[in-house]
């Protein structure tokens, strides 16, 4: 059975605990359902259906069992784990002192971008279909970077770090 990721946005220790996470996606069905860290992702097994169409069920899963939902993206492991044998950042000008980031889109952008924005130690350095490679300086007290991704990909997206991607993968 395919292994899949789910990037749920929002989520925090405070409006979301795992093991309840974990026990929506079994109640929904899925197989072999594990949280990694404390931000929202879940990894699990489940019969060959689309990522939308997996997000949604998890979606209405915790609707029922928790009152709410989290704005859900799915991938499949495999295609995670491509990505993170590729490591497309060492081909990109990253800063040093920079934290990697992938942000997950839920379709490609609609127009072409002309790569790199960056906005204060913040930058979008490409888009490779449905994911942005992104890096930023962390600037005290300022969210610069969260800044740069609504008003470039809008509010539908979720944001990982390249270590998280790779914790989720080992999950």
């Amino acid at each position: 059975m395919p292994r899949y990721v789910a990037f749920l946005r929002g989520v925090s220790p405070m409006n979301a605990k795992m093991p309840e996470l974990r026990r929506c996606f079994e109640t929904a069905g899925f197989g072999n359902v594990r949280t990694v860290l404390s931000s929202g992702n879940v990894v699990f097994d489940a019969s060959g259906r689309s990522g939308t169409a997996l997000a949604r069920k998890a979606e209405a899963a915790m609707q029922a069992s928790l009152g709410r939902s989290f704005h859900t993206l799915v991938r499949p492991l495999a295609h995670l784990q491509a990505l993170l044998d590729a490591d497309p950042f060492a081909a990109l000008p990253v800063p040093a002192n920079a934290k990697r980031v992938v942000t997950f889109l839920p379709k490609p952008p609609p127009r072409e971008l002309r790569l790199p924005i960056e906005q204060q130690g913040a930058v979008i350095l490409a888009v490779q279909g449905c994911e942005a490679l992104t890096a930023y300086v962390p600037v005290p007290g300022k969210p610069v970077f969260m800044t740069l991704i609504g008003k470039t990909f809008g509010s539908d997206v979720t944001t990982r770090t390249w270590d998280t991607l790779k914790k989720c993968a080992a999950a």
